[in-house]
């Protein structure tokens, strides 16, 4: 039994306990004054010489606490993360809470102060949101949407259509961590590990490529893991995406429990790893840079686009080539 205060309907209802719910717990730790947190719009600045981006998600996760984050974290990096790979700098974030009835106060505060650290690590502002309060029984006991404005140079020029055959598939790190660490905590197999979900900034890892000649596209390998964004790619180009089973990174827990229960780890979610599609004779200087990153370490070159019929083949690591058909069912559902 949880020890301590328990959101109830009243912190929905518009009035005190719902004004005390916002300047106590979100407006506080997203560093708002009290004016500013009773607004119905928040004022911006933005760069007139700068392309403006705009992203939105939802998060559902459950649980919505895990090893190596949480619902806050994810849902604060995994919006910025959707402007880094865009070739943006995140500003602005507002945020939509829908809190289910006897959530514990204190959960919720954790949270809020999670949110509040990666909103930090991001160097990005929540300017603005929304709370609502839900009966118990109908919240999963916590649901957020984020939307997200960023700004991009002009000369950035990152386009899935400008993938060429002969182009280097590059991954920033380890996939199917946060999908199996979210897995572990379920306790639904009778599994445990020391795995921690990946859920972490990628703007260190995209920055410095926006602008950089012969990057052509990034993209953070969130729902349907590696194999979906290869599959994106496919379809968008025309043109073959070629993996390499021995040179993508998977942990050895990954891949035992994906051994046991007959998951693929290419399909897995990731919520700290960026895919980048670049020309030959940059692959290396880009696995430099990652690799001088924390959590870079593993970065690797995982395969190539050929000009062939549009597909995702995989060269297993026996020598054979198996096709990696496009996600359709979702084996592991509120994942993210």
């Amino acid at each position: 039994m949880s020890k301590g205060p328990l959101i109830t309907l009243a912190h929905g209802n518009g009035g005190r306990f719902m004004r005390e719910l916002i300047e106590q717990v979100f407006a506080r730790h997203f560093a708002m004054d009290a004016h500013a947190a009773g607004l119905d719009a928040a004022p911006i600045l933005l760069d007139p010489a700068m392309v403006q981006v705009v992203s939105t998600d939802g998060f559902i996760v459950d649980p919505i606490q895990f090893p190596g984050g949480d619902i806050g974290t994810l849902a604060v990096h995994g919006t910025c993360n959707d402007l880094a790979v865009s070739g943006a700098t995140p500003r602005y974030l507002t945020v939509g809470a829908m809190i289910e009835e006897g959530l514990p106060l204190a959960t919720l505060e954790a949270i809020v102060a999670s949110m509040a650290d990666a909103a930090r690590e991001n160097d990005v502002r929540v300017v603005a949101g929304d709370t609502k309060v839900v009966p118990r029984g109908h919240g999963g006991g916590l649901y957020l949407t984020t939307a997200g404005i960023g700004e991009r140079s002009p000369d950035c020029a990152l386009d899935m259509r400008a993938i060429q055959p002969g182009d280097v598939v590059l991954v920033s790190g380890p996939v199917g961590d946060h999908a199996i660490t979210v897995l572990l905590e379920r306790e639904e197999f009778d599994l445990s590990g020391n795995l921690a979900s990946d859920c972490a900034s990628l703007l260190p890892f995209c920055r410095p490529l926006a602008t950089m000649q012969g990057v052509r596209f990034l993209r953070d390998a969130t729902r349907g893991g590696l194999a979906t964004v290869a599959h994106e790619m496919a379809q968008a180009t025309g043109l073959r995406v070629m993996l390499e089973e021995a040179a993508i990174p998977v942990r050895d827990e990954v891949a035992g429990v994906c051994e046991i229960l007959g998951y693929d780890p290419w399909y897995l979610a990731c919520e700290g790893r960026v895919v980048a599609v670049v020309a030959a004779d940059i692959a290396e200087r880009v696995l430099a840079l990652w690799h001088g990153l924390p959590g870079g370490e593993e970065a690797a070159r995982i395969g190539s686009i050929a000009s062939d019929s549009p597909a995702v083949i995989l060269r297993t690591a026996l020598g054979g080539e198996r096709i990696l058909e496009e996600l359709e069912e979702d084996p592991l559902p509120r994942i993210c």
